[in-house]
């Protein structure tokens, strides 16, 4: 049993998940395999798109008006006095012939907490990921966690490479090298590679992405369409957005509560560092939304989520370890409330099903029941249930306040995990 909506999102197939096509074909969209055929159906939401760059497909053009303004209303700027006691012009003799100059660019420090300065930290600690297999080939970009090789990334740009296939990094001073995996976590879209008979190589500094504020400035770092160490800036739009980009094989839905930017984010950012201006890594970015249903390759629009550090750095450290990731689970499934008619509340999420014995079961929650509210998270649909129990571990205690036959309840529970679990 699941902690995740019933159904996935209807809508138009994603041509950025990470199934890429055969090399001279058209993307294909998600990967075969969902929730039952049973589900719930919900609302139809904007494509939320992760972003690898894939070869083989074509690239779309955009052509865009450049409008050339702010020439009119300067009509007697430029002229000179004729009452001048000398007669002459402050623009010059008649017949003077000035030329450019060349100068030297002052080779100044870049300011604290500048743009530049987060660059110059950051790209060192920030690889391209070219990947192959019998799906196809793409690229992606990835964040490295230690000297000898250790590298972060997302799972959807390293499972093309799953049964037989290859990948190959390359570094910020213009070196490659052949690595595996390590692990994968399709449920946070997150992976460890590691690169081969390296040494010396510059970690990232991670940092907590708790602390960040909406308003304030990042910097996000990777390889668009396969250019690498490439820098964009913007700012955090949004915290704890909560973005479903697909599921796994059992159904599972790779959700979490991701930090909203609108820091250019294109295919081939997928793993790439999102930093503050301290040049701290707080993010891995992941995903875009576009305004685009076709299947060509759109750009960023403004709408780009990365994955917080926080949540997934204790699963990052289970994978460099060789462990099995393991995630925390209410043992419930849901839905979105917006979808029932007649709901009591307007928002959240109602439970379909509870597992026997799992610990919603041993709190009284029941079939029906509409969870509210997580702590002092508000949880608005199903996806929102998810992603914050996503943002917990195993064992956690969680206060959820929810309405259980038009009243208004809470209880404190001890979050199960699903290590032994067959789907989370």
């Amino acid at each position: 049993m699941n902690d995740q909506p019933t159904s996935p999102p209807p809508g138009p197939q994603n041509p950025y998940f990470s199934s890429p096509s055969p090399e001279g074909q058209p993307p294909q969209g998600p990967p075969p395999g969902g929730p039952p055929a049973a589900a719930m159906a919900q609302p139809a939401q904007p494509p939320v798109q992760r972003r690898p760059r894939r070869t083989g497909f074509a690239a779309a053009v955009v052509a865009t008006a450049l409008v050339a303004g702010g020439a009119a209303g300067v009509g007697g700027a430029a002229a000179w006095s004729a009452l001048d006691d000398e007669g002459s012009s402050s623009a010059g003799s008649p017949g003077t012939r000035t030329t450019s100059q060349v100068v030297d660019t002052p080779d100044s420090e870049a300011p604290a907490g500048s743009v530049e300065q987060v660059a110059a930290k950051v790209l060192p600690s920030v690889v391209k990921i070219d990947v192959s297999g019998a799906q196809g080939a793409g690229s992606g970009s990835g964040i490295i966690l230690s000297s000898d090789g250790e590298i972060l990334t997302n799972n959807h740009v390293v499972e093309v490479a799953g049964n037989g296939g290859s990948i190959s990094v390359s570094f910020n001073d213009g070196s490659t090298a052949k690595a595996e995996v390590l692990g994968t976590d399709p449920l946070t879209d997150t992976a460890v590679i590691k690169a081969q008979d390296v040494s010396g190589l510059t970690p990232a500094t991670i940092g907590k992405s708790g602390d960040l504020k909406v308003g304030e400035s990042v910097v996000a770092i990777g390889s668009p369409f396969g250019l690498d160490s490439t820098v964009t800036s913007g700012i955090v739009s949004a915290l704890d957005r909560p973005v479903d980009v697909g599921s796994d094989g059992q159904g599972n839905s790779t959700t979490y509560p991701a930090i909203q930017t609108d820091a250019a984010i294109n295919p081939g950012n997928s793993g790439g560092a999102l930093a503050d201006l301290d040049g701290n890594v707080v993010g891995i970015n992941s995903s875009i939304r576009t305004a685009s249903n076709s299947q060509g390759e759109a750009g960023s629009i403004g709408l780009g989520f990365a994955i917080p550090m926080d949540e997934v750095m204790p699963i990052v450290e289970q994978m460099r370890n060789g462990e099995t990731p393991t995630h925390a689970r209410l043992g419930i499934s849901v839905s979105p409330v917006a979808a029932q008619p007649g709901a009591v509340v307007s928002q959240g999420a109602e439970i379909q099903e509870v597992t026997n014995g799992s610990t919603a079961d041993n709190a009284g929650l029941a079939k029906g029941d509409v969870i509210t509210k997580v702590d002092d998270h508000l949880i608005t649909d199903a996806d929102s249930l998810v992603a914050t129990i996503r943002s917990y571990r195993p064992g956690d205690k969680v206060t959820v306040t929810y309405e259980h036959d038009g009243d208004t309840k809470t209880v404190t529970l001890e979050l199960d995990s699903d290590a032994n679990a067959s789907n989370s």
